[in-house]
């Protein structure tokens, strides 16, 4: 099973704005504003997204859920993230 990422918010443009800068100003366009979802075969590559929301959280009101076990989801928080990159990086140590 791969890790997914999945982003949710109340307000449309808030995913597609932060993903846009996210991926350097890449023109995002997506079929429904308020969910997006992405799969990772590593892990670890999601770190880098986790990092930039949660530093960006008070510009974008969208809530972060990963997966790395079949149906079990973690949300993400700024009080949860550096155990969260603790894990992910003890569990997947290459």
């Amino acid at each position: 099973m791969n890790a997914i990422i999945r982003l949710y918010s109340d307000e449309n443009g808030e995913i597609p704005s932060f993903l846009s800068r996210f991926f350097e100003n890449k023109q995002i366009t997506l079929e429904n504003e308020l969910v997006w979802q992405k799969e990772y075969e590593n892990p670890l590559e999601m770190v880098d997204m986790m990092g930039a929301l949660i530093e960006n959280q008070e510009d974008f009101k969208i809530n972060m859920w990963i997966s790395l076990d079949q149906d079990l989801f973690i949300n993400i928080t700024k009080s949860s993230i550096n155990d969260v990159i603790r894990y992910l990086y003890e569990r997947y140590p290459y």
